[in-house]
């Protein structure tokens, strides 16, 4: 399902289109847009007729049209109103005819709004368009290839998840304030408790990652300062320009954040996998990437805000663009302010830092020809029109944390393999210095976002994923022979997903479950890993988690060098080995107790891929667009700050099961 519904959009367009009606000054010449061509006839998909389809292209051309009228009926109306009102004092017998009410709006909107209408609406055309999102079953193919089925559950956690919102009986305030109270000060999760360069005004220039306010939040466990979205998006009036992304997008919720004539890239995903360029509102362009056979998702969650001071805003987190992210759930955003340089500096096509990665991400989600778009239809003093200017004008040198990304698609030879997916983070973590001292065994903890599906895990991707945190090449894992990696045991990890009674007793009870996914038949089949999972509780309450992270620490094992030793060894041939030297784990850093990861990737193999070839020549293969930040955790009171559930984590029990949302009565 794509993220902007055919009526949000003709009611954004219309709520626009009226504006500008009443300031022709700001009117500008037919917007040009760029269409993009596929010349590559091996990936090309090719789609056939769907009348359903063209029908409903004409269908929401109409639709448009009435609602462009009914808008501009209904300003005439109102100013009719106006006359009126001004001239209550005429003598009764004058003529003067009071107008009818005007039929009921939207706040803020500016033709007849029907919600529920326009829900069924668009639920009628998504099963008309999408019938393969009912399906509940694999399809034949991917059980065939033994693949990793994490899309079907993708569509559904979509679809899920935008019924909730719809069907929310919640106000719709964007930002709700806690009834707690807390100091302004900032808190740094990168490095330090407050750090001295982050201001007191909003600006971030060392870093700053924090939860997302929230409506049901226990007063007295929120003590921390938060970030709410007009907290990010300001001031309004001096962003010049803004890249965004998130998986699901409220158009129209999100067009209200900004000045009307601030031009706007959103990245998203079309519903087909299809590389495309449109304009979706006056000065918006939205952007799709290639997705190789419309399976996957562009999924990633980021901001660039670009402000006429020069100042760059970085923004990463793991809410999506919707209501419901930013007021019910719980999610994590980091944020960090970049300055511009004093002078551009020259291209370096062998740089690899922050910038460098940001722009091949950029490049990926179809960016480029955005930009050349709105540069075409009279934005020619955009503050990006390359995006190698990213580097090249804006100052990262205080940057500290390292972008990981993960880039849909096949990826052959190391060249390629290690700038995404997990061997993109074991690449970071090895630049970092953060790979396991020799004696230590790294322990993972990883929180599954409280909107998502659990993967299809096995020991074979679990520990593949596993050698890759700990910051090791996968050479001798490749080399290895596929039943010898079957056989082995799960990796020391703690899988973090929320129990049934958990969901029950939140504040939202099982209704709030709507965006969680876990299947009876998956919990119960034989290899399945339920001795890795605990319960996931927020440390501010009975509210449900939607924050992505992973972090893993450095823990004292006396087996911990054993097993470095032992896990690749072959048999002996009879030689001596005591003249061979053999490194166990690498030096990390000395004041690093572990390392956090904050983004979009869920723990799945569509998220972070898989790994097959040899490793002379190694492939990943990814299934969806993914983002995040990494960054060392220095102490345990950085940890128990980072962390956004209850520690220790409380394992499964007997009488425990996962959230099924299947078997609950609100959703039969």
């Amino acid at each position: 399902m794509e993220g902007f519904d055919d009526a949000d959009i003709a009611e954004a367009i219309a709520r626009s289109l009226l504006e500008t009606s009443s300031n022709p000054a700001k009117s500008r010449a037919p917007p040009e847009v760029i269409e993009i061509e596929d010349d590559d006839e091996e990936e090309e998909i090719q789609q056939p007729p769907n009348p359903a389809a063209d029908h409903e292209d004409a269908q929401f051309e109409a639709d448009l049209r009435r609602a462009m009228e009914e808008s501009k009926a209904e300003a005439a109306r109102s100013a009719s109103t106006a006359t009126h009102a001004s001239a209550s004092s005429t003598p009764a017998g004058s003529g003067v005819q009071e107008s009818s009410p005007p039929p009921p709006t939207r706040p803020g909107g500016g033709f007849p709004f029907d919600r529920a209408q326009m829900e069924r609406e668009r639920l009628a055309r998504q099963k008309r368009l999408r019938p393969d999102i009912a399906q509940d079953t694999p399809s034949a193919a991917a059980e065939a290839d033994g693949e990793d089925d994490d899309d079907d559950d993708a569509d559904d956690t979509r679809s899920a998840k935008r019924q909730r919102v719809s069907s929310s009986s919640v106000p719709a305030r964007a930002n709700i304030v806690s009834s707690s109270t807390r100091t302004s000060t900032p808190v740094a999760g990168m490095s330090k408790a407050a750090s001295g360069s982050n201001t007191g005004e909003g600006l971030y220039f060392d870093g700053e990652l924090r939860q997302t306010a929230n409506k049901h939040v226990d007063p007295a466990k929120d003590t921390k300062p938060v970030f709410r979205l007009t907290d990010i998006l300001s001031p309004r009036h001096e962003i010049a320009f803004a890249v965004v992304s998130a998986y699901v997008i409220n158009l129209p919720w999100f067009y209200s954040f900004f000045n009307r004539e601030t031009p706007v890239v959103v990245a998203t995903q079309d519903p087909h996998g299809n590389e495309t360029i449109k304009e979706v509102l006056p000065n918006w362009i939205k952007t799709t990437p290639f997705l190789r056979g419309g399976r996957g998702c562009q999924h990633m969650k980021v901001m660039l805000l670009f402000y006429r001071t020069g100042r760059l805003r970085v923004v990463v987190s793991t809410a999506n663009l919707i209501e419901y992210d930013w007021r019910d759930i719980e999610n994590s955003v980091w944020v960090q302010d970049v300055p511009l340089r004093p002078a551009p500096i020259a291209h370096d096509a062998k740089a690899s830092d922050f910038p460098t990665a940001f722009t091949r991400v950029l490049r990926a989600v179809n960016v480029v020809p955005a930009l050349l778009t709105l540069i075409r239809n009279g934005h020619e003093n955009l503050p990006l029109r390359r995006i190698e200017d990213l580097r090249s004008r804006w100052d990262f040198s205080k940057v500290k944390v390292a972008l990981v990304a993960s880039l849909a698609g096949k990826h052959e030879g190391w060249p390629k393999v290690i700038l995404t997916g997990h061997t993109g983070l074991m690449k970071a973590l090895q630049d970092m210095n953060l790979r396991p001292p020799a004696g230590k065994e790294l322990q993972l903890e990883c929180q599954l976002a409280q909107g998502s599906s659990i993967g299809a895990y096995t020991t074979q991707w679990t520990n593949e994923f596993y050698c890759s945190t700990r910051g090791e090449s996968a050479e001798q894992w490749l080399d290895e022979s596929r039943k010898r990696r079957e056989k082995l045991p799960y990796p020391p990890l703690k899988i973090l997903f929320p129990t049934r009674q958990t969901v029950q007793q939140s504040e939202l009870g099982e209704e709030g479950g709507g965006t969680m996914f876990c299947r009876r038949e998956q919990w119960g089949a034989a290899r399945f890993p339920r001795d890795r999972f605990y319960d996931s509780r927020s440390k501010r309450g009975r509210v449900l988690m939607h924050s992505k992270m992973i972090v893993g620490t450095f823990k004292d094992s006396a087996a911990a060098s054993m097993r470095a030793l032992d896990q690749f060894d072959t048999p002996s041939d009879g030689g001596d080995d005591d003249d061979e030297i053999v490194e166990v784990g690498a030096p990390s850093r000395g004041d690093a107790i572990g390392w956090a990861y904050v983004g979009s990737h869920n723990f799945t193999p569509s998220a972070w891929g898989t790994l097959s070839g040899s490793s002379f020549n190694p492939t990943l293969n990814i299934t969806n667009f993914e983002l995040g930040v990494l960054f060392p955790l220095r102490s345990e009171e950085e940890l128990e700050r980072v962390a956004c559930w209850e520690r220790p984590p409380r394992k499964y029990s007997g009488a425990d099961v996962p959230w099924i949302q299947s078997e609950s009565p609100f959703f039969a």
